[in-house]
């Protein structure tokens, strides 16, 4: 028998991201990685809090504020936990999202990191706008309303 892939349980999200914006668009990016930092993903020692993505002069995305907490066995190829880390995407992606930054009130953010089948670190971006306060309201208003339903059913 031909053993099934099991499904990655390496699942780093940022639920504050999900509250502070509304998500317009979403891509699924690489992460350049080094050292021992792949390690202490599959370890889930990952926080995505804070992190936003920007652009280089060259053109090029970086994620800031992912904090990937060093490993902890040994000492050789250790690597800096807060540092910025290159996405990857297609020309055609990076180009679009360029464009949409200099629209004022949008902005990048890391949503979620994640193990895809082939084993690489994914991270999930999305092109967001801010919500403003009455929005927040309307949201925790909704997500109460549900949860009230399942409860009932």
């Amino acid at each position: 028998m031909a053993k099934e892939k099991e499904k990655s349980r390496v699942q780093v999200t940022n639920k504050k991201a999900s509250f502070d914006y509304e998500f317009l668009e979403t891509y699924d990016a690489g992460i350049v990685l080094v050292g021992t930092e792949i390690k202490s993903i599959r370890m889930g020692k990952s926080s995505l809090s804070d992190a936003y993505c920007y652009f280089d002069t060259r053109g090029q995305l970086y994620v800031r504020g992912m904090n990937i907490a060093q490993y902890f066995w040994g000492s050789w190829g250790q690597h800096e936990p807060a540092r910025d880390r290159k996405l990857l995407l297609t020309r055609r992606e990076l180009r679009h999202l360029a464009q949409a930054v200099k629209v004022k009130g949008l902005t990048i953010v890391a949503v979620r990191m994640y193990i895809a089948e082939n084993g690489y670190a994914k991270l999930r971006i999305a092109l967001a706008r801010g919500k403003k306060a009455y929005d927040k309201r309307a949201s925790i208003k909704e997500k109460d309303l549900r949860r009230e339903l399942d409860r009932g059913m």
